[in-house]
């Protein structure tokens, strides 16, 4: 497969090294690479309306007048498939990550091994979020992309999938969790939901990263975050 990466550091002599690693595991993982680099995050997200099909985002956390973390939640808000891989020097932001559905975080510096197998994990999500399914409602075929897919919910014999835009159709939960893969996870009877959107878990909700909220049966919050743990 061929995936279009960017590097987002403000030292050149990183930019160089992650950017070596990156082409030698795409060789001998068999993958074509389309490799950017960008100085900042200002720089990145100059270029972004132009450039904004990335299937990764190497990012550096510490750099100047914006750091990767604000960046991040900035491409959050157009973005929910591209899998950012955050690069630091410390481990204080590990609850930032978790908020912007960070794939992993990588300490420096980078070890070869370890950022081989995170980049063939963002590869293995890439390809999924290629996924497409079909629904057939109010006579006519719907074709709604996986990744696109935040929550559904059941109410009698019709489930409401929740993507860019909401479809209902007449089904069973069961039946779709069928179609669904890793990535989703059956919360109590009536819902649904995308494991990767999810921005915060608390006793008795959900909140996913659009900002809409799943109401969280009793005794299902350990179950929840043993499957988001499961996942990452």
């Amino acid at each position: 497969m061929t995936f279009k990466i960017a590097i987002c550091d403000d030292s050149a002599a990183d930019r160089q090294y992650i950017g070596d690693l990156v082409l030698g595991w795409a060789e001998q993982a068999g993958h074509r690479v389309h490799l950017d680099f960008y100085a900042s995050g200002e720089q990145f997200l100059f270029h972004y309306p132009e450039e904004n099909d990335y299937d990764m985002l190497l990012l550096d956390i510490e750099m100047g007048a914006m750091d990767g973390v604000t960046l991040a939640k900035k491409l959050r808000r157009h973005n929910e498939i591209i899998q950012i891989i955050f690069i630091t020097g410390y481990s204080d932001y590990i609850s930032e990550g978790y908020e912007v559905a960070a794939l992993h975080y990588l300490m420096k510096p980078v070890k070869e091994e370890k950022l081989s197998a995170v980049l063939s994990r963002a590869a293995e999500k890439a390809a999924r979020n290629e996924r497409v399914l079909p629904f057939e409602t109010g006579g006519e075929m719907v074709r709604i992309p996986i990744y696109q897919i935040r929550s559904a919910q059941v109410q009698g014999n019709y489930v409401t999938i929740h993507a860019s835009s909401d479809v209902t159709v007449k089904m069973t939960l069961g039946e779709l969790e069928q179609m669904l893969d890793s990535r989703f996870y059956r919360v109590g009877r009536s819902w649904i939901v995308n494991l990767s959107l999810i921005r915060r878990v608390t006793k008795t909700e959900i909140q996913l990263s659009d900002g809409s909220r799943i109401p969280l049966p009793r005794g299902a919050y350990e179950g929840v975050n043993r499957a988001i743990i499961a996942h990452t």
